[in-house]
C-alpha cells in the first residue's frame, strides 16, 4: 500500500453525491467518537478507575487526533486526500475493533489511540472540498460535512446507553466501526480522485513523537498529581519533562525542512489569533462536556442525578443537536458577519452560563439548558474562526492551516477534559472517591473563566492587527 505520488488525474468537480458520501463517513465517525461521553461514568465504574484516569478514555484518542492531523493533512496535500482517508479508515476501524474486545482499560486505551486517527478525516476532507469548489462553496460544504460529524454525536449519545445496558459497553465500539467500514466502501466509489502535488519533503516525525510525548506527559502527569498524593519535589520533576519536552518539539519544528506543524503560520496576525481564540474555546467546552455527565451519574442522595447510561445521553441530546446545528451555521455566519463577532457572541454566552451553572444546577433543566447553549457557542465559535481562515489563504495553504487549527480544536478539547477530571479527582471523598459538590462549582467556575480569556485575546489580536 504504497503512497507514492501519482500522475496528477484531470480536476473533477465534486457533485452532491461525493459530498453527501463525506458527510455519512463523517457521520459514522463522529458516532464512535461520541459514544464513550454518556458512558464514561460507567466506564469508571466497570473499569474501576478515577475520573482524571477516566478522562484518558476520551483524551488516548483526541492526543492521537493532535498529533496524526498535521501529518495526514500534509499526506493528502502531496498524494491526494482520498487515498490517504481511506487507509486511515482502515486504523480507524482496526481501532474500534480492539476497543470493541478489550478486557481492560490498557486495552481499551490503545484502542481509542488508533481511533483517534478519525481527526485527520476532517482535514483531508477540506482539501478534497477545497480543491473542486470555489471559496464560498467550500465554507459551506466544510460547515455540512463537520455538522454531520458532530451531528454523529446525536447517534452516539442515543445509543451507547441501550447497547452498554442490554448488551455490554463493547457493543458501543463495535456496531459504529462496522458502520465506518461499510461508509468508507461509498466514500471510495463515489468520491472523484484528487491531484496530489509533488513534493520531496519528508514527514516530520520528530515532531510527531515530541508532541505526543509532551501530550501524553502532561495528561499522564496531571493523573499522577491528583490522585497519588505526590510531593512536591516530584510534582516538580513532572513539570520540567513537560516543559522539556514542550521546548524540544517547538525547537524542532523551527529548525525542520517540512514541520509537521507550519509554526511560521503562527507569525501570521489573523493565524496566531485563531489558534488562540480556538484554544481557549474548545478548553472551556471540553471542560463542560466532562463535568456534565459526571453531576448527572452522581448519587441522587445528594446534589447528584443518580442517572444511568441512557438517561445521560437522553439529558446530552439536545445539547448534541445543538452542536450540530451550530457546526451548519457557524460557516454561515463567518461568512456574514466575520469570525470575530461570532467568537464574541459564543464567548459571552459560554461564560455567563458557566458562571450561572456554578450557582445553579439542582434541577437536570439546569443542566440540559447549559449544555445547549455552551455546545451552541463553542460549536458556532470554533466553526467561523475555522472556516473563515481556511477559505482567507492560498489553495495550497488548506491542508497545512485546517490541519493547525483542527489540532489546535483537538488539544484544547483534551485539555478541558483532563483539568476536569484533574479537578473532580482532587476534591473527591477519601472514603467514598465521589467528587464533592464544590469540586464541581469550581469547575464550573474554572471553565467560566477560560471561556472569558477569549474576550481578552480578540481585543488584543484586534490592537494588533491596527498596529
Amino acid at each position: 500500500m504504497s503512497l507514492s505520488p501519482s500522475p496528477s488525474p484531470s480536476r473533477v468537480r465534486v457533485g452532491r453525491p461525493a459530498i453527501a458520501a463525506l458527510g455519512i463517513l463523517a457521520l459514522a465517525l463522529g458516532t464512535l467518537q461520541s459514544v464513550v461521553e454518556p458512558a464514561l461514568p460507567l466506564l469508571q465504574r466497570e473499569l474501576g478507575v478515577s475520573p482524571a484516569e477516566g478522562a484518558l478514555v476520551g483524551n488516548a484518542l483526541l492526543v492521537t487526533g493532535a498529533v496524526v492531523t498535521p501529518v495526514a493533512g500534509k499526506l493528502g496535500d502531496r498524494y491526494g486526500g482520498r487515498r490517504v482517508l481511506v487507509r486511515l479508515m482502515a486504523v480507524v476501524s482496526a481501532g474500534g475493533l480492539l476497543a470493541g474486545l478489550a478486557p481492560n482499560l490498557p486495552v481499551l486505551l490503545l484502542g481509542q489511540v488508533l481511533q483517534g486517527v478519525m481527526v485527520g478525516v476532517l482535514p483531508l476532507s477540506f482539501i478534497l472540498v477545497r480543491k473542486h469548489l470555489t471559496a464560498g462553496e467550500s465554507q459551506v460544504a466544510i460547515g455540512v460535512v463537520l455538522a454531520l460529524f458532530t451531528g454523529g454525536s446525536i447517534v452516539g449519545t442515543l445509543v451507547a446507553g441501550p447497547i452498554a445496558e442490554r448488551l455490554s459497553w463493547h457493543g458501543m465500539f463495535l456496531l459504529p466501526t462496522i458502520a465506518i467500514i461499510a461508509s468508507t466502501a461509498v466514500v471510495t466509489r463515489l468520491m472523484p480522485h484528487d491531484p496530489p502535488v509533488r513534493s520531496d519533503e519528508r514527514i516530520d516525525w520528530a515532531g510527531v513523537v515530541l508532541l505526543s510525548g509532551t501530550l501524553l506527559a502532561f495528561m499522564l502527569g496531571l493523573v499522577t498529581v491528583t490522585s497519588a498524593g505526590l510531593p512536591p519535589l516530584a510534582v516538580g520533576a513532572i513539570a520540567v519533562a513537560v516543559a522539556a519536552l514542550a521546548t524540544g518539539w517547538v525547537a524542532v519544528e523551527r529548525r525542520a525542512v517540512s514541520p509537521m506543524v507550519d509554526l511560521r503560520m503562527l507569525a501570521k496576525p489573523a493565524m496566531w489569533s485563531a489558534c488562540v481564540l480556538t484554544l481557549v474555546i474548545t478548553t472551556s467546552a471540553g471542560m463542560v462536556l466532562f463535568l456534565l455527565p459526571q453531576l448527572f451519574a452522581a448519587p441522587a442522595d445528594g446534589y447528584g442525578f443518580g442517572a444511568g447510561t441512557t438517561q445521560i445521553g437522553l439529558f446530552l441530546l439536545p445539547g448534541a443537536i445543538a452542536g450540530a446545528v451550530s457546526d451548519s451555521v457557524g460557516g454561515v455566519a463567518a461568512r456574514r458577519f466575520g469570525s470575530r463577532a461570532v467568537v464574541v457572541a459564543g464567548t459571552v454566552i459560554t461564560t455567563g452560563t458557566m458562571i450561572t451553572l456554578a450557582s445553579l444546577h439542582s434541577a437536570a433543566w439546569q443542566l440540559v439548558l447549559a449544555k445547549v447553549l455552551t455546545a451552541f457557542a463553542a460549536g458556532v465559535a470554533t466553526t467561523a474562526l475555522l472556516a473563515g481562515t481556511a477559505t482567507a489563504v492560498a489553495t495550497g495553504d488548506t491542508g497545512i492551516v485546517t490541519s493547525l487549527l483542527v489540532v489546535t480544536r483537538v488539544i484544547g478539547f483534551a485539555l478541558g477534559v483532563q483539568i476536569s477530571g484533574a479537578i473532580l479527582a482532587a476534591g473527591a471523598d477519601p472514603v467514598t472517591g465521589l467528587p464533592g459538590e464544590p469540586a464541581f462549582v469550581t469547575g464550573f467556575a474554572t471553565a467560566g473563566l477560560v471561556a472569558a480569556v477569549s474576550l481578552l485575546v480578540v481585543r488584543v489580536s484586534k490592537k494588533g492587527v491596527r498596529a
